[in-house]
């Protein structure tokens, strides 16, 4: 006997041309945030996938916070690089302000969708 699993309330979307990450809850836009997305040589991977694993304080650029992707090696994280959000500048993962990943760190479970246009 299968137990049917509720759909998580929150969800991500992130806007690559608006350079902007939209956090939703129960379907209503709640938050949203400014971004870094990749370089054209290491382009953001664009699909639906879902936060597999999180990390407080990873180290290196990934500033203070770590949301790693189901597509293996990319994640949402924080920098080291503030000047970098608004533009293209990362090997492809979603970078955010270090006080905006924190936050956003703390309303998405793992197993929260994200989806990347």
């Amino acid at each position: 006997m299968c137990i049917p699993v509720a759909p998580s309330p929150v969800r991500i979307e992130v806007n690559k041309n608006a350079f902007r990450l939209t956090l939703y809850r129960n379907g209503n836009i709640f938050k949203t945030y400014p971004v870094a997305i990749g370089k054209p040589d290491t382009p953001t991977p664009e699909g639906t996938f879902s936060i597999v694993n999180k990390q407080v304080n990873p180290g290196g650029p990934f500033g203070t916070r770590w949301m790693g992707l189901s597509k293996p090696h990319y994640g949402i994280h924080g920098t080291s690089a503030p000047s970098s959000i608004g533009k293209m500048e990362s090997n492809g993962c979603i970078r955010m302000y270090n006080s905006d990943v924190n936050e956003l760190f703390n309303y998405v479970p793992v197993g929260t969708e994200v989806r990347i246009f």
